[in-house]
């Protein structure tokens, strides 16, 4: 499973794991992601969706049809 959020488009960032003698190694920081699955009314049928915690928050406070809408107007396939 990749780690982006279908919602939000939140990624893994990159950078470097500073250690006590200043050596330097590449590490990166992962976003909270889950896969859930949702009901939509209007289709009658679970819909399963990729999102991070805050993608997530997003769902609850607009609504999970407004938020297939809004992936759909932007070219993805639910």
């Amino acid at each position: 499973m990749s780690a982006i959020c279908q919602v939000t488009g939140r990624k893994p960032g990159f950078g470097k794991s500073v250690s006590h003698s200043h050596k330097r190694t590449n590490r990166r920081w992962d976003p909270n992601i889950q896969r859930k699955t949702y009901y939509l009314p209007s289709e009658g049928r679970r819909i399963t969706l990729t999102v991070s915690a805050k993608g997530i928050k997003v769902i609850d406070r607009d609504g999970i049809e407004a938020v297939v809408a809004r992936l759909r107007s932007a070219g993805q396939k639910i």
